[in-house]
């Protein structure tokens, strides 16, 4: 059986503890000083330049300068990032739905 330290990277590693670091800091906002649409704008921000990262990361690795490990890496990232957008878009419409449905 494979051991997973093994599995994992270093750099994975690295970006999911700072990852962490982030949302403890934002957590520490206070609910008032954001709104929902500035959240939606970041979240649709930070998916978008995600696309642009891995797409630089996947030109990198046509030209050899990039390992294949770090496309796998950047092609997960980007999975992740396209998963919950999808998600949160279903919820959207779904709570749209609901709302169009209520007798006025």
């Amino acid at each position: 059986m494979a051991n997973i330290t093994s599995l994992i990277s270093s750099s994975a590693v690295q970006g999911a503890y700072s990852r962490s670091k982030e949302l403890a800091a934002d957590s520490t906002q206070k609910p008032e000083d954001s709104k929902f649409s500035e959240m939606l704008q970041t979240a649709s921000s930070d998916a978008a330049s995600k696309v642009r990262e891995t797409d630089a990361v996947l030109e990198a690795g046509l030209e050899g300068k990039v390992e294949t490990q770090q496309i796998v890496e950047a092609v997960m990232a980007l999975e992740t990032s396209v998963t919950v957008a999808i998600s949160v878009r279903d919820k959207i419409v779904a709570a749209y739905q609901e709302v169009l449905r209520m007798p006025i």
